[in-house]
């Protein structure tokens, strides 16, 4: 090793490789963005480096991988990423349901309305210049962010592009129009497609369709990511899917969020964890991601069928008392082939926050059976009258799920970490309302209170289901593990202090006991205070 070349020093640190492998004291030193050396401590001479961090005490870990990220357009507002950052994320992978790019086909509005509106000014002018994937990734890194970027090809904005919100099977020109975006997006640095089968216009492919689309990643080496088609009632028939779709196209599945939502569901969780173990014995290759909260997020808009936003209608419909009825009708029936949301009868376990209207302002975070009494409506009826007015799908949280599975889940080796969330920062998203709690806590609630508290999972376990097994399942060949040439991606936390302290009642609060953080040798949080770095890269299957 060359001394003089290095830039920073980690000293005395308990060091966890994110492999899995038992922790080990010692030193990791730095030279410019790679990771030069890991030594036991003192081997390197004090001093070799200009820059050095006393780790005695801590943890030294490669940064966190988030494969399910929804900064999207949060990374336009503020690229620093805070609530992410602060946690030990280092690279961020979106794209589930919608991306800005690829712009073109029937895909002609890379930015949709947001509450961010007033910081996006900008970013839409150059936005309409994006008709390359990668074009979108390559303008925030020269804009600068704090966190790698990356991302999948959403179906969202696949379909968009060739059959805009119609609910339709595409004919032999649109297929073949899909196959092409999808070509070209893997050789633009995609991880493969994303398919969100509860929404629409995903929740218009086929299951055909959708192993034409996989067969074109297969090829190219990527992986078929999905929000499985139901996560209630028909959970096994949604599995089911997923598998077939690995198999026929020969191609990796990894699951979103992992879940049984809805409380006659949440038996169904050790058969799927039973049927995936089946499925990886025999031979196929199926993973899954989940957050460690037993409440999901997702639009008010969940609840209604998708057929409802069929055409781009769905607000639209909501002004016509035909439609009203039909969609009640839908709801009604529990053969409609609506979510498990759609056909609950408690409207007290949906908690709506994203209402950007000043009327409906009042409402953020109360829970819908309150609204409606407030309203003097029946929920069904308050819902449609919500989303007519707000002309928006309406963040919301849903208590749907049973806190008993999670430890269940989160033992298993092939589950991974991920927060469905994207990057805050307090001081101007709590102007926003409130949000789920998971884009401030998620990792920090793993390592403290399934970790330390609990017990769950070993140390070693809980920074390898973060960081390595992440980078493996991405095919991110030198991040999420330290070992000598691997990206200075790092995180330095206490790990008798380490916690979340976002909850929903009160979710703007930054974690606790992540003292340092390093993206590309970079140090982005010194001291659990962001530095104002904003090194972070576009990042793409090696």
């Amino acid at each position: 090793m060359v001394t003089d070349r290095l830039t920073l020093l980690i000293r005395n640190g308990r060091i966890v490789d994110g492999s899995g492998n038992p922790w080990w004291h010692g030193d990791v030193a730095i030279a410019g963005d790679r990771i030069a050396a890991l030594t036991r401590p003192g081997r390197i001479p004090r001093h070799a480096a200009p820059e050095e961090l006393d780790a005695t005490g801590m943890v030294v870990a490669p940064g966190f991988i988030d494969i399910q990220s929804h900064s999207n357009l949060t990374l336009m507002v503020d690229g620093r990423s805070l609530s992410k950052v602060t946690q030990g994320v280092t690279t961020e992978i979106m794209g589930e349901t919608w991306t800005p790019a690829p712009l073109g086909g029937r895909h002609v509005e890379p930015l949709p309305w947001s509450a961010y509106e007033s910081h996006l000014v900008e970013w839409r002018r150059q936005a309409s210049n994006w008709v390359r994937f990668r074009d979108w990734l390559e303008a925030l890194e020269q804009a600068g962010v704090s966190p790698n970027v990356g991302a999948f090809l959403p179906a969202g904005t696949l379909r968009q592009y060739a059959l805009g919100m119609d609910a339709l099977a595409p004919h032999a020109d649109q297929q073949e129009m899909m196959r092409r975006v999808m070509a070209e997006a893997m050789d633009d640095g995609a991880f493969g497609v994303s398919y969100a089968l509860i929404y629409p216009p995903d929740a218009y492919a086929t299951t055909e369709e959708i192993i034409d689309v996989c067969r074109v990643v297969s090829r190219h080496g990527g992986i078929y990511i999905t929000h499985m088609r139901s996560e209630a009632d028909r959970l096994f028939e949604a599995l089911e899917e997923a598998l077939r779709i690995g198999r026929e196209a020969d191609v990796p599945v990894e699951i979103y969020h992992l879940k049984a939502s809805g409380m006659r569901n949440w038996y169904r969780m050790p058969s799927v964890i039973a049927r995936i173990d089946e499925a990886r014995a025999q031979g196929q290759d199926v993973t899954a991601c989940m957050y460690p909260y037993a409440a999901s997020g997702t639009g008010l808009s969940a609840l209604l069928p998708p057929w409802a936003s069929e055409g781009g209608r769905l607000y639209e419909r909501l002004r016509e008392q035909s439609e009203r009825q039909r969609i009640r009708e839908s709801l009604e029936d529990p053969h409609s082939g609506a979510e498990m949301l759609a056909s609950s009868r408690d409207p007290s376990g949906v908690m709506p926050l994203g209402f950007r209207l000043p009327e409906h302002r009042s409402y953020r975070g109360r829970r819908l059976s309150d609204i409606a009494a407030e309203r003097g409506q029946d929920w069904v009826e308050c819902v449609f009258d919500l989303l007519a007015a707000e002309q928006q799908a309406i963040a919301t949280i849903y208590f749907s799920m049973d806190e008993h599975n999670l430890p269940l889940q989160l033992a298993r080796p092939w589950v991974t970490i991920a927060t469905d969330a994207g990057g805050l920062d307090p001081s101007w998203a709590a102007e926003y309302g409130p949000v789920h709690p998971r884009a401030y806590g998620t990792y920090p609630r793993v390592l403290g209170k399934y970790m330390r508290e609990e017990r769950v999972i070993s140390l070693e376990e809980a920074i390898r289901k973060c960081s390595g097994a992440v980078a493996q399942r991405l095919g991110l060949r030198d991040r999420g593990m330290l070992r000598v040439g691997a990206y200075a991606d790092i995180v330095v936390f206490d790990p008798a202090s380490v916690a979340d302290r976002a909850t929903f009642t009160n979710p703007h609060q930054l974690a606790m006991g992540i003292r340092d953080v390093l993206v590309n040798g970079a140090v982005v949080v010194r001291d659990s205070q962001h530095t104002g770095a904003t090194p972070g890269c576009f990042v793409f299957p090696s």
